[in-house]
């Protein structure tokens, strides 16, 4: 390599290097502020649409649009192989994750139900270890202080008063937890690919579970609810999990998993200022426990690697 190639090398190393350092930032206030915000753009949208159609149909047409786009840009289709595990882990983390917090969402406020969904990263840390990932005392301990957080959260006026809320939203992050851990050991497709497939199948499950527990499409939806709607399909879906596949690729896991702190005060925030909703103490409380777990573990992981 001559003197010229080499500085031409560098240069473009390092302008990805500077532009890496520059949208990685965006790309994580993204992710705290889009999915932090979801929450209440599923409220919204609820007030027009029934949970599991609104579900199926917001990620159909995500997944749609990303998949047409990435096949019109040359991406192979995944195999069949693919599709079954696809199909998969889309019904566990979009069919009953997202799923089941949009049916918790017409029984407590968004802000709620973002602090309970905060305990995904305590049941992805309890299934890891049925693959083998044993966890250490500071892990069992970070298990031990958020699922304390878990008792906390369900004394709360919000979810005590409503048993099959609190149910369905430990069910959605369990089902989102074990999702994410079981595809970990799947073929699943590349890149976006991985996403947009994901998408298709978890709305096929969504618009399913809709239509057999008697959902019907909205005749005449309110404006705000397809405002909403389309909120979530083009900046929670596309644009969030773009950011995030952006982030993964280029920061640390446990950097572009920090969203998981994030989100539930932020979902509380917009909950409290645009819709007027109420927090109380064992919520808050809750909410606190809940993130100290998720913290212990992840730096008893960061210090085990």
């Amino acid at each position: 390599m001559n003197d010229a190639t080499a500085l031409t090398a560098n240069g473009a190393t390092n302008a990805a290097a500077d532009r890496s350092r520059l949208l990685v930032p965006l790309g994580l206030l993204a992710l705290y502020v889009i999915w932090g915000s979801t929450y209440l753009g599923i409220r919204f949208a609820l007030e027009s649409w029934p949970p599991f159609l609104l579900a199926g149909v917001r990620f159909l047409i995500a997944g749609v649009l990303l998949f047409g786009y990435l096949r019109l840009r040359g991406v192979a289709a995944p195999t069949p192989r693919q599709w079954r595990n696809a199909a998969v882990v889309g019904t566990l983390l979009l069919g009953l994750g997202n799923g089941l917090v949009c049916f918790a969402e017409e029984r407590v406020s968004s802000g709620v139900a973002a602090v309970a969904v905060a305990s995904m990263p305590l049941f992805a840390a309890l299934f890891g270890s049925w693959y083998g990932h044993r966890p250490n005392r500071r892990e069992t301990l970070g298990l031990l202080i958020g699922f304390a957080g878990v008792v906390v959260l369900n004394l709360g006026s919000d979810l005590s008063g409503s048993r099959i809320a609190a149910l369905a939203l430990l069910l959605a992050a369990a089902a989102w937890a074990f999702g994410s851990v079981w595809s970990k050991q799947q073929d699943m497709p590349a890149g976006p690919m991985n996403t947009a497939a994901q998408m298709l199948c978890g709305s096929v499950a969504l618009l399913l579970m809709g239509l057999a527990g008697g959902e019907r499409l909205p005749a005449h939806p309110a404006l705000h609810a397809n405002l909403a709607l389309a909120y979530l399909v083009v900046v929670g879906s596309l644009i969030g999990f773009s950011a995030y596949l952006y982030v993964l690729k280029h920061a640390r896991p446990v950097l572009a998993t920090s969203y998981a702190y994030v989100n539930p005060p932020v979902a509380v925030l917009f909950g409290m200022l645009l819709a007027g909703e109420y927090i109380g103490p064992f919520e808050l409380a809750g909410m606190a426990v809940i993130l100290l777990g998720v913290a212990a573990i992840t730096l008893a992981r960061q210090k085990r690697a």
